[in-house]
């Protein structure tokens, strides 16, 4: 159950898609042993701050659309979660060591979600 006191903020990892596309070049044995020990790295991270978390999300195909129709899309969001902090500044520091930040030129964005009002 979520806390009404607590404010609610958006969390997209992200990597930029050259990146990305630059890792799945690396040899398959030594990608494969990276990949588990950042897997393992971001259990024991999301266990600790199980609190806060109120889903998390892996990134899948992505569709854009326009006033021309719906394409094909790409960008650098491979995971998305919603948490709760108390302040924004909070919140931040909650992924000051976030072991996605190892991955070179990964980022986390957070922004704050606020009710629409009048919709």
């Amino acid at each position: 159950m979520t806390n009404p006191a607590m404010k609610r903020f958006l969390v997209m990892y992200q990597i930029p898609a050259a990146q990305m596309d630059e890792w799945q070049k690396t040899d398959p044995k030594s990608r494969e042993a990276s990949e588990a020990k950042l897997r393992g790295e971001w259990q024991a991270w999301t266990a600790a701050h199980a609190k806060v978390i109120v889903d998390m999300n892996a990134g899948g195909k992505t569709k854009r659309v326009n006033s021309l129709g719906v394409w094909p899309a790409r960008n650098d969001i491979v995971i998305c979660s919603t948490i709760e902090a108390e302040s924004h500044e909070a919140a931040a520091k909650i992924f000051a060591s976030h072991p996605h930040l190892q991955i070179p030129q990964a980022m986390i964005d957070i922004m704050e979600l606020r009710p629409m009002t009048g919709m």
